[in-house]
């Protein structure tokens, strides 16, 4: 009977260990006396193009015949898929270079997508158009790309048309985190042109929000760590965890009436 008791004990300590509680689930949690809490604004670090960026580059002058000549393909500002705007939009090399019509060679990389903007528009009008020809230049990158893992629903690479996508977003565009994932640990792996930022995100605190990795920014990768109750594989709730728990003690009531025989 001692060791029963003594297995009862250590069983019901496991079920209590092997829950998840509810506040590893929430999201921006605050005090509980304030019912509301200020969140200072996040100024998001613009982007700098890196290489294999696909950008779509959209010029537009009075003569539309003349920028064609300057434009990627006969489409013109017809409705365009992702497919399309791969094979369409302008790639950076490995040298920082996109390749346009006309323009040739045209180095982008460590800009921004305005600096970027100013490089065609300038190089634009003093080769090929006058000030009088309202020379319209739009750069954009080619959707929103990063890859998220993990303990989420649908893992995978994302892209989203958007210039903006915070972490929630993100999380959410993959189908939410998993019971088992922990929300006080997401990793946020940034590839930049000193060399890759690894920082870990508390999701479950409200000053998350104050976090500069809060936005992400394009070729970010997301993982999602699991919590210790996925390993130990007695349950994520507490029905699941009687269950598990009212097995062992049936296995173990009959192994020690076996034994008493």
């Amino acid at each position: 009977m001692k060791k029963l008791s003594a297995y009862l004990l250590l069983l019901v300590g496991l079920m209590f260990t092997s829950c998840i509680p509810t506040k590893d689930l929430i999201y921006l949690q605050g005090e509980p006396t304030q019912p509301g809490q200020a969140v200072n604004p996040v100024v998001a670090k613009p982007y700098r193009l890196q290489t294999n960026d696909i950008l779509n580059i959209t010029i537009k002058a009075i003569d539309p015949d003349f920028v064609q000549l300057f434009q990627p393909s006969a489409t013109g500002q017809t409705a365009r898929t992702e497919q399309s705007l791969f094979f369409e939009g302008f790639m950076v090399d490995d040298h920082g270079n996109i390749r346009m019509p006309i323009l040739n060679e045209v180095n982008v990389l460590g800009f921004t997508l305005e600096e970027a903007r100013q490089i065609i528009e300038k190089r634009l009008l003093a080769e090929y158009f006058t000030a009088e020809a309202n020379l319209f230049v739009n750069v954009k990158l080619s959707g929103f790309r990063y890859t998220i893992n993990g303990e989420v629903g649908a893992p995978g690479t994302k892209t989203l048309f958007q210039e903006k996508v915070n972490l929630l977003e993100a999380i959410a565009n993959a189908n939410d985190i998993t019971v088992t994932g922990d929300r006080k640990s997401v990793v946020v792996i940034r590839q930049l042109p000193s060399g890759t930022e690894m920082h870990t995100v508390d999701l479950t605190r409200r000053d998350a929000l104050n976090s500069p990795y809060f936005y992400l920014q394009p070729n970010d990768y997301v993982y999602v760590k699991p919590l210790p109750q996925k390993t130990l594989g007695t349950g994520t709730t507490l029905v699941q965890s009687m269950a598990t728990i009212i097995s062992v003690l049936s296995l173990i009531t009959t192994v020690t009436i076996l034994a008493t025989r």
